[in-house]
């Protein structure tokens, strides 16, 4: 929660990133604040406080008579802040590999991601969650809390489409298998090794993303939100 946020605005703002998030609101979308305010039964100041955060961190637009409208992808950015996340997590690769005796994180996360096939997750949201904490979690096991924050922030800018990765099943087992590889390599030491898989797991990610379509998003909405147009 941002400090000194109005609580009521928090409240409506964290709802309106998770309909964006879960493509209730879809991009292109079109909504006025009278419409939006009704739904989530609050009054005009709250919601504003919200749309106005979410225009600064890039999901919203506005325009004069023309209503807010969710932003499109916008697929370079995106590439931007993949290549980021590449730099960070190689970076945690290379202090957490070095570190004797490994770091208890990579014990935790070899009880997640080194599994017998049929005792992998299959569900697309949930493995899209524990995706995000495999990733968070060496960045974590760094220490750095400066590092961590920004990882996050990354992370979060990029769930809009990274959740889309896990509708194609093929992903879900070269996710489980590249991941155990990274692990077994972090707690061997081989930090080359490691970080060469990591770039080329999350570069992979990237590339995926370049292939979703507009009727990938619509397979992803759940529903339309009534007053969207």
């Amino acid at each position: 929660m941002v400090y000194g946020a109005n609580p009521l605005a928090e409240q409506v703002y964290q709802r309106l990133k998770h309909d964006i998030f879960d493509f209730r609101l879809f991009p292109g979308d079109r909504f006025s604040e009278t419409d939006i305010a009704q739904h989530y039964g609050v009054s005009r100041t709250p919601m504003r406080d919200a749309l106005f955060r979410l225009l600064r961190e890039g999901y919203l637009e506005v325009g004069f008579r023309r209503g807010w409208k969710v932003c499109d992808i916008d697929f370079e950015r995106l590439d931007q802040l993949y290549d980021l996340r590449i730099v960070l997590e190689l970076a945690a690769i290379d202090r957490v590999a070095s570190a004797r005796p490994p770091h208890p994180a990579i014990e935790a996360l070899k009880a997640l991601w080194c599994v017998a096939p049929d005792a992998r997750e299959s569900d697309p949201a949930r493995m899209f969650r524990l995706d995000e904490g495999f990733h968070r979690g060496l960045v974590e096991a760094t220490g750095n809390a400066e590092m961590l924050r920004v990882h996050n922030e990354v992370t979060e800018r990029i769930r809009i489409v990274r959740r889309l990765d896990f509708l194609k099943p093929h992903r879900t087992d070269a996710t489980y298998d590249e991941h155990a590889t990274i692990l077994s390599l972090i707690e061997r030491g081989k930090t080359a090794e490691a970080g060469i898989l990591l770039r080329a797991h999350v570069t992979q990610s990237k590339l995926e993303v370049r292939k979703i379509t507009v009727s990938m998003l619509a397979q992803a909405r759940h529903s339309k939100l009534p007053f969207v147009t």
